[in-house]
């Protein structure tokens, strides 16, 4: 691929190619199955939608292929998952479960619990958390327990409180700490998998109650590597943020006995496609040595003249009494789905150990 050629699209991922595979699964798993109506239903008005909209499409689509039965067409869907990838052909299938089994929960869950080993159930579990959470977290609780580390994933995973692309679930949002049994669980998982999930469910949590967070993380037992990794992604948003507490808690002291004998973004001024790099060099004013989090902010400039800030990790390092470091790194300046640059200055911090301690800018130019 060209630097010309653009990227594909994540909803292609669930197009043409897709439906046949998912329809070719559908035939192989039961006679039953009526592939024909599936694709014709499937690629009706697929083309505009985004990627969890086809994800529900589809969904919906199994149910003109399906038999009316929920068992049977449940027995179906299960044969039909390994037999698909582990992407969003899978997780399509599994949104099945979602869109028609609200009314039969065990079976349902326990369909779910299954499926997820092929394609991740986290999104199709939503729908029973907003039914009934109190039922749904203390069957995944004991999905915490499973020897298969997809289904222990999926316990955090899907009760996360700001899981993205996920629908909200009213008692999540009112109570983000709802399933903090889950996460003790799995607090020192084998599986980093697993821990991944934890990490941003606690991350999640730290959004909405910090306090409890630092708390909660403060009092886990310390010297496992797997919790220690744990406690360091989980508390990214607070140390971002530059929380003291937080800071503390890997190790960090607020504030660094340092000087900036240099922080500059060049070039200036760039346009869409362009990168910039970002050089420091900081020098330690200490007698001891120092472990240092270093990030940098870059305000970006919005329309009305306002700007929206965002944090990025630049280094995590230990610096020795005396010692000169030097840091920097390059970044293309392009837009993204979640990211769109504005012509402009902007203006980056330097941020050391939650302090601000430098600044620099560089502006993005209007097209030509």
């Amino acid at each position: 691929m060209t630097s010309d050629t653009p990227a594909p699209l994540l909803r292609d991922l669930l197009g043409p190619v897709a439906l046949a595979a998912i329809a070719a699964a559908g035939r192989a798993a039961s006679p039953r199955f009526d592939a024909a109506a599936f694709l014709d239903a499937a690629g009706h008005g697929l083309e505009p939608l985004s990627i969890m909209a086809r994800v529900r499409h589809i969904a919906d689509a199994l149910g003109a292929a399906l038999p009316a039965d929920y068992a049977a067409a449940l027995a179906i869907v299960q044969a039909m998952a390994p037999q698909l990838t582990r992407g969003f052909q899978a997780v399509a299938v599994t949104e099945f479960v979602a869109r028609q089994g609200l009314g039969d929960f065990d079976r349902s869950l326990a369909a779910l619990s299954n499926l997820t080993r092929y394609g991740t159930a986290e999104f199709a579990i939503r729908p029973f958390l907003t039914q009934d959470a109190d039922r749904a977290l203390a069957t995944m609780a004991k999905w915490a327990l499973d020897d298969n580390e997809h289904v222990r994933r999926l316990a955090s995973e899907g009760s996360r409180p700001r899981l993205p692309w996920g629908a909200g679930v009213p008692a999540l949002k009112a109570d983000p700490v709802r399933a903090a049994p889950i996460l003790e669980v799995l607090r020192a998982d084998p599986s980093l998998y697993v821990r991944k999930s934890v990490a941003n469910h606690l991350n999640d949590i730290a959004k909405d109650r910090p306090d409890w967070l630092v708390d909660r993380l403060a009092a886990w037992p310390q010297g496992d590597a797997r919790t220690d990794w744990i406690v360091r992604h989980a508390l990214r948003t607070l140390i971002k943020r530059g929380d003291p507490r937080a800071l503390a808690l890997v190790g960090v002291a607020h504030g660094a006995a340092v000087a900036v004998a240099r922080f500059t973004i060049e070039p200036s001024a760039v346009r869409l496609g362009d990168p910039i790099a970002l050089a420091a060099e900081l020098r330690s004013e200490a007698a001891a040595d120092q472990r240092l989090v270093v990030d940098y902010r870059i305000h970006y400039a919005r329309t009305g003249g306002k700007t929206a800030a965002k944090v990025f990790k630049l280094r995590t390092f230990e610096l020795a009494a005396g010692d000169t470091a030097t840091l920097g790194l390059r970044q293309t300046i392009r837009d993204f789905t979640t990211r769109r640059h504005y012509p402009g200055r902007h203006d980056v911090d330097l941020i050391v150990n939650g302090v601000t301690m430098a600044r620099a800018a560089f502006d993005i130019l209007p097209p030509p």
